[in-house]
């Protein structure tokens, strides 16, 4: 499943990220890499953006964002 679809209040951990090595890259930067475990904490009415936990630090990601990484359920 990807990060979009992960159910709110759940923790995911990253198995990957797709998508062209600059984007991949940009994500990584944002501290979301394999392995890591994220944190959903809430989602706008909208569906976007997403906001997450992760590494300590809250990050919101845009649908676009989330859909490229894959995750399973911790």
């Amino acid at each position: 499943m990807t990060l979009r679809e992960a159910s709110i209040g759940s923790t995911v951990v990253v198995t990957k990220i797709s998508g062209d090595p600059a984007y991949k890259r940009r994500i990584m930067d944002m501290g979301i890499t394999k392995g890591s475990e994220i944190y959903i904490r809430k989602v706008a009415p909208l569906g976007d953006p997403v906001e997450i936990t992760i590494r300590g630090y809250e990050l919101s990601l845009r649908k676009l964002d989330a859909q490229c990484v894959e995750v399973k359920e911790k």
